[in-house]
């Protein structure tokens, strides 16, 4: 398995944990909204990884923008959510196929 699809899992589970109504914003607020900025990094590598691997970057950099953004309380949750279900879309994708 390439490693951005393994990141793409990592930051999509990531993603969902963060998504889920009230824990999600608690743990962010707990943690001084430095959660945020951990996957603003683990979405970069991803990215970066993404290039490498020329394969999909859209979930990516969604997941930087939502990492920009989620401060904003129903914004931020709405935002997790999509990104979540980008990634994992792309995730599952981008698995080798075989025949």
């Amino acid at each position: 398995m390439r490693g951005s699809t393994v990141m793409r899992w990592v930051t999509a589970i990531g993603e969902a944990f963060l998504a889920v109504p009230f824990i999600g914003g608690i743990f962010v607020m707990s943690t001084g909204y430095s959660a945020l900025g951990v996957m603003f990094i683990l979405h970069a590598i991803t990215l970066v990884l993404a290039i490498r691997d020329h394969s999909a970057k859209s979930g990516s950099i969604l997941g930087l923008a939502t990492s920009a953004f989620a401060w904003i309380p129903f914004v931020g949750w709405f935002l997790h959510l999509v990104t979540a279900v980008v990634l994992v879309f792309q995730a599952v994708l981008s698995r080798p196929r075989y025949y």
